[in-house]
């Protein structure tokens, strides 16, 4: 699976919010969209590399509906969750970049029934690992640019982290570094369709009591400075 989007197919990238994939979309040569499921996929090229690329909004379900239409309608050779997260980890301030070795879902809990915390029934497995190839590179892009950055676990759930407890709990339980809402359940849906992905995190709050205000002032920049590591790897792709 770690094909660094060689291959046939296009690129699904996939954010939750407009103000995460408007830039993104702004760049497709050619775009051509098509809605499913009222979600406008947009088809077409950046830097002469093929994607398709989606606003899927906020939560595992619709990331996760997002996902399985790419794969099923698209068949992309690999998927990218981009966007932006709250830190779990003093290495990670607010505009940095955290790329993901693997993600897990924080909410997940099924040990009333034996299951240890974080386990998906079905899968039996905690983490689901990411394209270690698509990691390096977009580790690389982020250096390229000057951001400093961390590779890790990113944790996922229906939960907007922004209390002290919670954030220690997620990062004590799963050594995760960055928290956010979607990349599990998109990693969960291409774990299962056999097909690589990876997630791409800018650091918008500290996951603590500040979060929801850092969140609102630092939206924008961070977003920004996702998407400008995502156009560094496609450029890099397409040379």
């Amino acid at each position: 699976m770690d094909n660094n989007g060689k291959g046939a197919g296009p690129i699904g990238i996939i954010g939750a919010m407009q103000s995460e994939m408007d830039a993104i979309k702004a760049q497709i040569e050619d775009p051509r969209v098509e809605t499913v499921s009222g979600v406008d996929f947009v088809k077409g090229k950046i830097h002469g590399v093929p994607v398709v690329v989606a606003t899927s909004g906020m939560g595992k379900v619709f990331a996760a509906l997002c996902a399985q239409t790419i794969i099923l309608n698209y068949r992309p050779r690999l998927v990218i969750n981009v966007g932006v997260s709250g830190s779990l980890t003093p290495d990670l301030n607010i505009g940095d970049i955290a790329v993901a070795d693997a993600v897990v879902q924080h909410d997940m809990d099924a040990g009333g029934i034996g299951f240890p915390i974080g386990t998906i029934p079905g899968l039996d497995i905690v983490e689901i690992p990411c394209c270690k190839e698509t990691a390096d590179a977009l580790q690389k892009s982020a250096e390229r640019l000057g951001f400093h950055n961390r590779r890790g676990v990113i944790a996922s759930g229906d939960i907007f982290v922004q209390d002290k407890d919670r954030k220690e709990f997620i990062a004590n339980q799963f050594n995760a570094i960055s928290c956010e809402m979607e990349g599990a359940s998109i990693g969960h849906v291409c774990y299962v369709n056999e097909t690589p992905f990876c997630v791409l995190r800018a650091i918008s709050d500290n996951g603590d009591e500040g979060a929801n205000q850092d969140y609102d002032m630092s939206l924008d920049m961070a977003a920004d400075q996702a998407t400008r590591v995502m156009d560094g790897f496609l450029k890099e792709l397409g040379e």
